[in-house]
């Protein structure tokens, strides 16, 4: 296949794009490497030492044989990517290229507008270039659980069959997005529905859970083909987070009281989802939403278990509750359907001890990396301090 992947420089975006090399497809990447800009602005770093773009491409070339193509330029630049469409003429667009952190969205009015505008407006870009170069392309979008919220009643997979007042209809499923990132993101997705809906183009939604890990089987093959991983309270994961916390001697820091769930998959997953998804296309005019997880936990038991498997090999650790800077329910019912993409052959790598151990060993080499000033909270929702957290049910 001819895969085109935007966001191709990302955590997610540089593994994905070896994944499907190493498969034998031809990959072509984009991106204008405004992740590295947005870390370094909050004070942080990528803890392990990546490369650049450049040089990443050539080590694969070397250690492979097999030839990337990389594209230098933003999504909302809605010419340059006509160009890339156009010269590429994937088979499927894989499009991670997004402002993914909820806590860069909410620290400013500034943040929120270059979060809505780059997603929202990148995405439009995108569904006129598949329409008019590629209209048989699959896109594969990667969207987020956090456009359902945490609603008390169980999350479907993206549609939900309602009755109401004698008639019924199936329905995209209620968002309540918890930033205004995950509201990007929700217009997104409606974006895509109406495209598939109007112009008879085909996607895939994939609304992923909180991703954990630093290896995959390409990365781990050469120091240079690493992808980038992120500790700090804006662009770093919790689990992630927690891992790096436990090897520098850092409190592991518990917003709130932890009792906060979510979905949870690795990123090997991650690659595993996409590959399905992309090698499993949707048919002309559907929109298809998986909801892409594997376990869920609290983030409390997230910090016991690192806690524990920390502590197994040597490391004192502390978990210390802070005031939580999030407007979100703490304790609350949590329960999504994610059968769609086990359906598809999805092998599941479960959470435990073994895996935090590995997670632990890999963030070892790169300690001396890490930027402790900036892991606490300091990205608060309701800077004012007058709303109060939303009452949850446990």
């Amino acid at each position: 296949m001819r895969l085109l992947i935007l966001g191709g420089d990302g955590y997610l975006g540089w593994p994905t794009a070896l994944r499907f090399s190493a498969r034998g497809h031809e990959v072509s990447v984009v991106d204008n490497f405004v992740r590295r800009r947005w870390v370094e602005s909050v004070g942080s770093n990528s803890l392990t030492p990546i490369r650049t773009l450049e040089e990443r491409i050539a080590a694969w070339r070397e250690a492979t044989g097999r030839e990337i193509q990389s594209f230098v330029g933003s999504v909302e630049e809605g010419g340059f990517l006509d160009r890339v469409v156009a010269e590429s003429r994937p088979e499927v667009v894989i499009h991670y290229g997004q402002q993914a952190s909820a806590p860069y969205s909410m620290a400013s009015r500034e943040q929120a507008v270059e979060t809505q505008y780059g997603n929202v407006i990148g995405n439009l870009n995108l569904l006129f270039a598949i329409r008019d170069h590629v209209p048989e392309c699959h896109l594969v979008k990667l969207g987020t659980m956090g456009e359902y919220g945490q609603p008390d009643i169980d999350i479907e997979e993206g549609y939900i069959r309602i009755e109401h007042k004698g008639r019924s209809d199936t329905l995209p499923f209620p968002k309540l997005p918890a930033s205004l990132y995950h509201c990007s993101k929700v217009h997104d997705s409606t974006n895509i529905h109406f495209a598939c809906r109007t112009w008879g183009l085909r996607a895939t939604d994939l609304n992923q859970g909180v991703v954990y890990g630093i290896e995959t089987d390409e990365t781990a093959t050469d120091e240079r083909l690493i992808t980038r991983f992120d500790y700090d309270e804006v662009f770093g994961t919790v689990l992630n987070r927690f891992c790096l916390q436990a090897v520098i001697g850092h409190p592991l820091t518990v917003y709130g009281s932890g009792g906060q769930t979510r979905g949870f998959l690795n990123i090997r997953d991650t690659l595993n989802c996409v590959e399905l998804a992309a090698t499993n296309p949707a048919g002309a005019g559907e929109f298809r939403v998986f909801n892409q997880f594997t376990e869920q936990f609290s983030v409390i038991d997230l910090a016991h278990l690192v806690k524990f498997s920390a502590e197994h090999l040597g490391y004192s650790v502390e978990i210390q509750h802070c005031e939580n800077p999030r407007v979100e329910k703490e304790e609350h019912y949590y329960n999504a359907v994610h059968t769609k993409l086990l359906d598809l052959g999805l092998e599941p790598t479960l959470l435990g001890e073994e895996l935090v151990e590995s997670i632990v060993h890999a963030i070892e080499r790169f300690k001396g990396n890490a930027i402790e000033s900036a892991i606490d909270p300091q990205t608060r929702w309701n800077p004012t301090g007058t709303a109060k957290t939303p009452a949850g049910r446990a």
